[in-house]
């Protein structure tokens, strides 16, 4: 899953070893107007607009020290070079965890994962990235090291950085250190599985799981023929699957397991099956990995509010009905590997069908991944998210006034 370097027009490649070293390298950078594109562990650098401008490529590598970690307070001060993986072992030595799940955790480094709000199966019941990051610490286009929020929850002195620079591409300034929230390792999880006839009896099921007496950790769809091997039952491409994914206390999720097959079966819905242990573990990589895996010449992530998901679905299959489906249903997420490039173009795909549609279900559409780069333009890569962009444009003016932070790859006009 670790992309090229060749993607970004690197002349030279650092990689700082503090966040000293880290302010030396932008203010350098600033004096000679060169652009910097910051690098974690390459596994996201075709999100986003190309990059263009010649730069040089920061490597985040160097910055994996875990600063502090007092496990009772539930918190910990890492920088953020740091793999997910790594991260993940150190937490469960205290039987805590990240509940946030990203693609190939062993590569993506936790500064990549913030400047891409990147959120998984989990972000329904553990919250979202944005909602973990308590503090930081980062460099903006100046060279200027500075911080915000803190070490301790309970902190709400100063502006909220940590909300302004989650999922800003790393165009505002340069991560260097995060301080988190964590949680318990729950006892149990399972994943039970509901096949689905069509559409409608999948829109029945969730509108029915919005009044549940359970409390999901994660209400997931899929369909598509990779999703029969990766769950290891039969189906054909068509086959939709509603997962529903259960954490607690043993009692406790046994109990939810036999409220939700009561619930659903109301509905004439029967579980196919149920995963537990290492079963769930690899189901759950695999929900996690799933958007990122193999070479799909197009991935789109289509966000609306939770109603109109079965919409967006059947809206994708019409653009390629070969094409394979993951929806975060609960939050109102699909994502979308197609099997071939539109052959009405990416412009006239999405402009004219999908982003309208996304829209009128107060949502938007963007690209995850373009390898071809085929009609890569703002409108089409970012959507037409409805956003301030002269507001943004002057947030950015103030902390990187001469667009030398990932310069082209965001929103920004």
């Amino acid at each position: 899953m670790t992309k090229s370097l060749d993607m970004i027009p690197a002349t030279d490649t650092i990689q700082p070893q503090t966040p000293e070293e880290m302010g030396e390298v932008v203010t350098e950078a600033c004096q000679t107007k060169q652009a910097i594109y910051p690098v974690g562990g390459a596994t996201s650098l075709d999100y986003g607009l190309p990059a263009k401008a010649p730069g040089l490529a920061v490597s985040l590598q160097g910055l994996q020290r875990v600063v502090d970690y007092p496990a009772r307070d539930m918190t910990i001060t890492v920088e953020v070079g740091a793999t997910m993986r790594q991260i993940a072992e150190v937490l469960a030595a205290e039987n805590q965890r990240l509940p946030i799940d990203v693609p190939a955790e062993e590569q993506a480094t936790l500064g990549g994962v913030i400047a891409t709000n990147w959120n998984g199966p989990r972000w329904y019941g553990q919250g979202s990235v944005r909602d973990y990051l308590i503090g930081v610490a980062a460099v903006d286009g100046h060279g200027t090291r500075f911080r915000g929020g803190g070490r301790v929850v309970k902190n709400v002195a100063g502006y909220d950085l940590c909300k302004l620079l989650t999922g800003s591409l790393g165009t505002l300034a340069i991560l260097t250190e995060v301080t988190l929230k964590v949680k318990p390792i729950p006892e149990k999880t399972a994943l039970a599985v509901y096949p689905v006839t069509d559409l409608d009896a999948l829109e029945t099921a969730l509108a029915a799981l919005v009044p549940s007496q359970t409390t999901p950790t994660a209400i997931e769809v899929v369909s598509g023929e990779e999703w029969n091997s990766l769950l290891g039952q039969e189906g054909s491409p068509d086959t939709w699957r509603l997962i529903v994914g259960l954490e607690g206390a043993a009692p406790e999720v046994t109990w939810m397991i036999d409220q939700l097959d009561s619930e659903l079966g109301s509905l004439q819905m029967a579980r196919s099956a149920l995963l537990l242990e290492d079963s769930a573990h690899t189901a759950w990589k695999a929900l996690a990995n799933w958007s990122a895996d193999g070479d799909s010449p197009l991935v789109l992530k289509v966000q609306v509010l939770p109603s109109g998901v079965t919409r967006i679905c059947q809206a994708l299959r019409n653009l390629d009905a070969a094409c394979g489906l993951q929806a975060h249903a609960g939050n109102g997420v699909v994502i979308a590997k197609f099997s071939s490039f539109p052959t009405a173009g990416l412009s006239r795909s999405l402009l004219g069908e999908l982003q309208p549609l996304a829209s009128s279900l107060g949502g938007y559409v963007t690209v995850l991944s373009n390898p071809s780069a085929a009609e890569t333009t703002h409108q089409s890569v970012w959507g037409g998210i409805d956003i301030p962009h002269s507001l943004m444009a002057r947030v950015k003016a103030q902390f990187d006034p001469h667009n030398l932070l990932n310069p082209g790859r965001f929103i920004y006009p």
